[in-house]
């Protein structure tokens, strides 16, 4: 029997949405610090070269594995692909302003 008419929302679907969110956002962070070493390399290497598409590519991999089990989606992807530019960006950005190019 129910007294009122508001539905009764159970506390631990909030907190399973905030997890939701956090882990996603976590996702994203990590694609961002695994590929800042890989951009900064990457800056160093010849464009189009053999290096340069290996510091582009090798974090592609581990972040679809991370991606897989926290059970995300592919819906996802473009999220951790934009992390991963991201990150390659920022690492380029900071190895031409160490070396004074940028």
């Amino acid at each position: 029997m129910q007294i009122d008419k508001i539905p009764i929302k159970p506390y631990y679907a909030e907190v399973e949405t905030t997890r939701y969110v956090l882990s996603i956002i976590g996702l994203i962070l990590l694609a961002i610090i695994i590929n800042l070493p890989l951009g900064y390399l990457r800056q160093k290497c010849r464009k189009f070269s053999l290096a340069w598409y290996f510091y582009v590519h090798v974090s592609i991999p581990v972040i679809i594995y991370l991606r897989i089990m926290e059970g995300f989606s592919w819906r996802f992807i473009p999220l951790t692909l934009l992390g991963a530019f991201a990150g390659q960006f920022i690492g380029g950005r900071i190895n031409k302003r160490r070396n004074g190019n940028g």
